[in-house]
């Protein structure tokens, strides 16, 4: 984490710099054609128009090609200046030598900003992918994640251990997941986690918490203290409302979707950590018919 943050102030200080550069020159050129503009003035447009489509090609061809266009118009530019020089016999014509630098600076310092603001991006959007993967709540169930399930299973076994209280965790998955997952939508399939965790949360009561554990295989655990007999008509209740709330949707209504609950108490003797009952929780749904 340490090198990312320094990778992105890295990656901030570079984007700045090219920032002042590319404004360093546009201050450049409005100077130059201020300059020039009483003699010059439809030469300065058109090189001015040349120069913002050298930018966008460089920014969308990539650098090589802004390179190469670019010396193409200071080639142009030469003739132009000489040509001008020859029939005016003008010395200001030099005066016009500012276009022939200025396009080039402002296309490879606009195109370094660019592409460093796009990796910034880029490390912005892992970040965030990493902090949710890493972090307590899912970002779009709200539900808390499997870290915070092992923390939490920790305190839960804790109090088993200290109080002999029941501890066990209830797994829910969808039946036939993966081969339903190919005759779905993206849009389905979110709304379809949606209304699993949200029937979960509500037939429960208000202090068992619930947790997305598997988004790829959808899969959701609660830890309860109680016994498999007490997991298991929670287990019925879940079901039974999710058939409910499944009937009551206009998007997936059309869907057959059923829900199996695996039931695991925590066993001090045959279980040495929270990754032991939870699994043992997720084995529990392959026999629930």
């Amino acid at each position: 984490m340490n090198n990312r943050a320094k990778n992105s102030n890295r990656e901030t200080w570079i984007t700045d710099i090219y920032l002042i550069a590319f404004l360093m020159m546009v201050s450049g050129l409005a100077l130059g054609m201020a300059a020039t503009q009483t003699h010059y003035l439809m030469i300065n447009v058109s090189f001015l128009a040349v120069t913002i489509c050298l930018i966008l090609f460089t920014y969308f061809w990539g650098i090589i090609t802004g390179l190469l266009l670019n010396l193409a118009f200071m080639f142009a530019q030469a003739l132009i200046v000489i040509y001008v020089s020859q029939t005016h016999a003008d010395t200001m014509a030099w005066g016009l030598m500012f276009w022939m630098f200025l396009p080039l600076l402002l296309s490879v310092t606009f195109y370094g900003m660019t592409t460093h603001l796009r990796k910034l991006q880029a490390d912005n959007v892992k970040l965030r992918s990493d902090l949710i993967e890493r972090g307590a709540f899912d970002e779009s169930t709200n539900l808390r994640t499997t870290v915070s399930f092992i923390e939490d299973t920790a305190v839960f076994t804790e109090t088993n251990r200290r109080f002999d209280l029941p501890v066990t965790a209830m797994i829910i998955r969808i039946r036939y997941f993966q081969e339903m997952r190919s005759m779905i939508s993206d849009a389905q399939l979110s709304a379809l986690l949606q209304l699993v965790s949200e029937t979960i949360k509500d037939a429960m009561r208000t202090n068992d918490i619930t947790y997305l554990l598997d988004r790829s295989n959808p899969t959701w655990g609660v830890l309860l203290f109680t016994n498999p007999d007490g997991a298991n008509i929670a287990g019925q209740r879940i079901k039974e409302k999710f058939d409910k709330a499944l009937a009551g949707s206009s998007d997936l209504s059309t869907l057959e979707v059923r829900l199996v609950v695996g039931v695991a108490s925590w066993d001090p003797e045959k279980m040495k950590n929270p990754y032991d009952l939870m699994n043992a929780g997720i084995k529990e749904t392959e026999y629930d018919v």
